[in-house]
């Protein structure tokens, strides 16, 4: 179980951030400015650049917390 938590964790991650990124499109009509997208980054203004780098912030945290606790859970059902 203790491999299991952090490839749960790196899955939801992964899948988290291209959640975001469509919503990040969706809403704003724009690739996310991302490293390593220098166009993306180009188009971007700053204030777009720090909204997606907070909204990117908080849906990894959540996530992390979310995978931690259902990880733990899992564990728990298990050693009963």
């Amino acid at each position: 179980m203790k491999l299991l938590g952090p490839v749960i964790s790196i899955a939801a991650g992964f899948v988290g951030g291209k959640i975001v990124d469509k919503a990040w499109v969706g809403f704003t009509g724009q690739q996310p400015p991302k490293h390593g997208d220098k166009e993306a980054q180009a188009e971007a203004s700053m204030r777009q650049a720090i909204a997606f780098a907070v909204i990117s912030a908080v849906v990894a945290a959540l996530i992390q917390v979310l995978a931690d606790r259902g990880t733990q859970k899992a564990v728990a059902k298990l050693r009963k």
